[in-house]
């Protein structure tokens, strides 16, 4: 029996509403889509958005990494965060009991003159009064001297001046002996043989590396300079004087503060880039690194090394510090993670930065952020670091106050840092992440009191070279990579230990030690050794001295 028109036309309604629930479907599917997208897109451009803020802020921002503590209008939400999420934390008691009562940081004294030119010769000039002006206006009778009044101080420059020395041995024979066809000839000799490389005294080729490595005075503007004391001296030669005597000279003292640097307990490192223009078989566009490894905090003489490699493979600080046994702190790299009897510390001073970074524009004060809250904890983590710090001089009492005061925040930031789940991508995302990944360092220093709280010693450290770079760009050969870390190593040990940098490096190119001394004989020759500081500081004052005695006797000033 065929179908009725009624049942056609309901089948019809049927397939038609089939049809648009599928079409809805579809619809909504591509709605669903188009959603994703456009939130996608949008979290996308937030994330863009975030990093220009972050770049203007690099650009144009203050570089301090300074931060306070006090919270106006929040005196409360530290510790009102810290008993909400972390309560075992600070089960015992509250934690505004536990930290240190906020004082007030006086402010440094001016430097008086006497302390500003301290070690400075001192040479009195005195205004004297004419012939004429010496008898009285009244009834013409000679002045009598009476006294002297200061009236001004003023520090005058003595520019340098070039010498040249010609050595000639004085000759002598025995008479007698020449008649009796036995010539007996002796020469004068000073018992030192030049065995610097190239024809510049021991204080030339310390002037050249003091200007370049101490100041950043690249070798083309030092030739400039040589020109106007009447020298051609070519960047070449300087060059070649800098290589062939640190190698020579300066190398055996390297290796001897490297052997020290491995004995010690506690250690840091950082790394920076570096271009060298003629790498085998490498493009000059690629980057090479300069490593630089120290001591920590130990109480022990600073030990400072700079290293150059070809790359930032781990394997350079494997090698190293091979031998090395302690704490070693450092950035977040993970190359450092092959270093196998080193146990990592984490520098909290990156991880504020990431959280500094994450805080959205214009919401440093709001404290519902949450890069804004984890900042709350470190900066008070860097309070109590200064204050112990600065209360205590024992290590053993460094680390006791660390586990009294610093611990309870730790464990509070480390409850906080699971709770939180940020956007992907965005930069509280890289933060979390950057954080995380470090987890099981963070509470590493608080096992000795002569563990470091932040890598910031190395990094004041390497900021001379990075400094120095952006005036010389580029080394042009490994060999002067080389020399480059070498001579900031002397220079920087001699900072660090407090003598004269330039009588320092003189010093160590006069003594001229080789790879045949012991190292009794090369302790002999270290900046942190009394007799070395005494002899540097005796040659500071006799060359200040000579200073003012090359202008001649005081002369008066009318």
């Amino acid at each position: 029996m065929a179908d009725s028109s009624k049942d056609i036309q309901l089948r019809e309604l049927k397939d038609m509403i089939n049809d648009l629930k599928k079409m809805i479907k579809t619809l909504q599917a591509t709605v669903d889509a188009a959603n994703k997208r456009e939130e996608a897109l949008t979290q996308e451009r937030d994330n863009l958005k975030e990093e220009i803020d972050l770049l203007r802020k690099k650009l144009f921002g203050t570089s301090s990494e300074k931060r306070t503590i006090d919270i106006p209008g929040q005196l409360n939400f530290f510790n009102e965060a810290e008993l909400e999420q972390d309560p075992e934390a600070v089960k015992a008691e509250d934690l505004e009991a536990l930290l240190p009562e906020k004082t007030a940081k006086k402010r440094k004294a001016r430097a008086t003159d006497a302390e500003r030119f301290k070690g400075v010769p001192v040479e009195k000039k005195y205004l004297e009064l004419s012939e004429e002006e010496k008898l009285c206006p009244v009834c013409g009778t000679p002045l009598k001297e009476i006294g002297e009044e200061f009236v001004r101080r003023e520090l005058v420059f003595v520019p340098a001046k070039l010498k040249v020395y010609e050595y000639y041995s004085k000759n002598y024979e025995c008479p007698q002996c020449k008649l009796q066809d036995i010539p007996v000839i002796k020469k004068g000799k000073d018992g030192r043989a030049h065995m610097l490389y190239g024809m510049a005294s021991a204080g030339t080729v310390a002037w050249v590396m003091y200007q370049k490595f101490c100041n950043g005075l690249p070798y083309y503007r030092q030739e400039k300079d040589w020109k106007q004391y009447g020298v051609e001296i070519t960047r070449a030669t300087m060059a070649n004087w800098v290589i062939r005597n640190s190698e020579a000279f300066f190398l055996p003292m390297y290796e001897y503060f490297h052997r020290k640097l491995l004995e010690r307990g506690f250690a840091m490192a950082d790394e920076t880039p570096l271009q060298v223009l003629h790498e085998p078989e490498r493009r000059a566009q690629t980057k090479s690194y300069m490593w630089l490894f120290r001591s920590g905090e130990d109480g022990g003489p600073p030990i400072i090394l700079y290293k150059y490699s070809e790359t930032r493979a781990g394997d350079n600080a494997v090698d190293f510090l091979h031998g090395f046994k302690g704490y070693l702190m450092c950035d977040g790299y993970s190359g450092y993670n092959k270093v196998p009897d080193a146990k990592r510390t984490a520098c909290w001073a990156h991880i504020r930065r990431y959280l500094t970074d994450a805080i959205p524009k214009g919401k440093a004060l709001d404290y519902t952020q949450p890069s804004v809250q984890g900042m709350l904890y470190i900066n008070q983590l860097f309070h109590l670091e200064d204050v112990i710090r600065s209360k205590y001089s024992s290590f053993d009492a460094i680390k006791k106050a660390r586990l009294e005061k610093e611990k309870p925040v730790v464990e509070g930031f480390l409850s906080w840092l699971d709770q939180q789940s940020p956007i992907r991508g965005s930069r509280m995302d890289k933060a979390v992440t950057y954080i995380q990944n470090r987890r099981s360092y963070l509470s590493t220093y608080l096992e000795d009191g002569r563990c470091s709280f932040s890598n910031n010693l190395s990094e004041n450290e390497i900021r001379p070279f990075t400094v120095g770079r952006k005036n010389w760009l580029f080394c042009d050969t490994p060999n002067g990579a080389q020399a480059s870390a070498i001579v900031y190593t002397m220079v920087e040990m001699a900072k660090a230990n407090g003598v004269n940098v330039y009588h320092y490096l003189t010093y160590l190119l006069e003594k001229l030690p080789d790879d045949r001394m012991s190292d009794d004989e090369l302790e002999l020759l270290a900046p942190w050794n009394e007799t070395v500081k005494a002899e540097i500081e005796h040659r500071a004052n006799e060359s200040n001295q000579s200073y003012v005695n090359c202008q001649g006797a005081p002369a008066t000033e009318k």
